[in-house]
């Protein structure tokens, strides 16, 4: 199982990063190492002061693929969850100065706690999905779907031209606006339309 991750797919985000918009979708990788599931505690780590929380849509592969057309794309994810991505910005912003990768910013071990997934007919539009981040019950992420910059179908066809899907695989499709650090003791709930899936603790 991999992970893959768009960066960039919410012009907010763009702005609050002051960041370039990109011409194409800006793709990651974590490695699965940095799953955490079950709302298990996020275990804040010591080589990092600034580590924000991005929180996703997330899809869950279902068939395997690669050079996919968009047409195509919906029957390659059968589920779709939340997911945080959790970013050392700090040393993301040190390795970035220097033109070097940034990986370790981005998959460090629980890097990317999930809900569970729902199954995408549980919803009527998935280009006009509701979802929220708060953190010791204050929103502070606020997004729907039908703001990014590339689609759920969009941002398949793309990635499979690159990297094989294979069945399990998570993608992880962007984060709006309100990024911001997290601290022992905070509690982050996440939610998808008015449904809470995403539930647990900084430690």
């Amino acid at each position: 199982m991999k992970i893959i991750a768009i960066g960039r797919n919410y012009a907010d985000h763009i702005a609050e990063l002051a960041n370039e918009r990109p011409a194409a979708p800006v793709v990651f990788l974590k490695p699965d190492t940095a799953v955490l599931k079950n709302n298990a505690p996020f275990y804040h780590p010591d080589f990092s002061n600034d580590i924000h929380h991005e929180l996703e849509i997330i899809l869950r592969i279902s068939r395997e693929g690669k050079y996919i057309d968009k047409k195509f794309a919906p029957n390659y994810y059968d589920k779709i969850g939340l997911g945080i991505d959790f970013t050392a910005r700090d040393l993301q912003n040190q390795l970035k100065a220097k033109g070097l990768p940034w990986e370790i910013a981005k998959g460090f071990n629980g890097s990317a706690p999930i809900s569970d997934f729902v199954p995408k007919e549980h919803f009527a539009n998935l280009k006009d999905l509701n979802f929220s981040l708060s953190v010791n019950g204050q929103i502070r992420q606020q997004g729907n779907s039908k703001l990014m910059i590339w689609d759920f179908d969009e941002i398949i066809a793309y990635v499979s031209q690159f990297f094989t899907l294979k069945v399990g695989d998570i993608i992880f499709t962007g984060t709006p606006a309100g990024v911001a650090a997290v601290k022992i003791g905070d509690r982050l709930e996440a939610f998808l339309e008015t449904e809470k899936i995403l539930d647990f603790e900084v430690k």
